[in-house]
């Protein structure tokens, strides 16, 4: 929950910039599937904060210097919610940023943002996915910070490592994963939790029906002997 003094002052600064959440359904749901896949793999951390389309301020002498990162990745601030991300009330900016990209978005992605996140904010780790396979070759890309300039981050068995993370992301169609190589599985989505969770739900409802129905049955086994027992004193 925003503090009093924390919600004033970031109540100052606008929340939305008035431009679409994302370029299309398939990268508002991207957004929405890595959002929830990193707070899932964090969710144990009171001081790591996970958010996306997010307005970021990072001049507090003027309003007009932000940006909305799809996705980033914040260590040492509380995990709490936020209306906006203000830099200097902060303390720090992101440590990881994704970016959705396609060809409309091309030079924001690859000019403005990329030299904002490596010369401003001093992004570490800066991820590029392009869903549709529009422009980017390859079409997922990563860069690490070294002495101030980004480098590229080399994949390792089709998967593009993220050190700060501890995990390796990997294309499954127009889709982005997240292995976890510390378990040797890949961090579930929602709908497969839902999935996950429906099944065994429906396994323990099988199981109390199995069990109910072998009760039932030994009763009817034991009942003929009762009977009779009753029959002759």
């Amino acid at each position: 929950m925003l503090t009093k003094a924390r919600f004033t002052s970031n109540h100052l600064y606008p929340t939305s910039d008035g431009k679409p959440m994302a370029e299309t359904d398939r990268h508002c749901q991207l957004m929405f599937d890595l959002i929830e896949q990193l707070k899932r793999h964090f969710a144990g951390q009171t001081d790591t904060y996970v958010s996306g389309n997010l307005l970021l301020y990072y001049d507090p002498k003027d309003k007009r210097r932000h940006l909305s990162p799809d996705c980033m990745v914040i260590f040492g601030v509380p995990n709490q919610e936020r209306i906006n991300y203000l830099t200097w009330e902060e303390g720090k900016g992101p440590d990881v940023v994704f970016e959705l990209t396609s060809s409309s978005t091309r030079h924001e992605d690859t000019r403005r943002k990329f030299e904002r996140y490596r010369d401003v904010l001093r992004v570490r780790e800066y991820f590029l996915f392009d869903p549709y396979e529009d422009y980017l070759e390859p079409s997922m890309q990563g860069y690490r910070l070294r002495a101030g300039q980004y480098v590229h981050i080399q994949p390792k068995d089709g998967r593009l490592p993220s050190q700060l993370l501890g995990l390796h992301q990997e294309r499954d169609g127009s889709s982005l994963r997240l292995w976890n190589p510390a378990t040797g599985d890949w961090v579930a989505k929602t709908a497969e939790r839902e999935d996950a969770e429906r099944q065994r739900a429906d396994a323990e409802s099988a199981r109390a029906d199995a069990a109910e129905a072998e009760l039932a049955r030994l009763r009817a086994r034991l009942q003929p002997k009762a009977n009779g027992n009753g029959a002759h004193p």
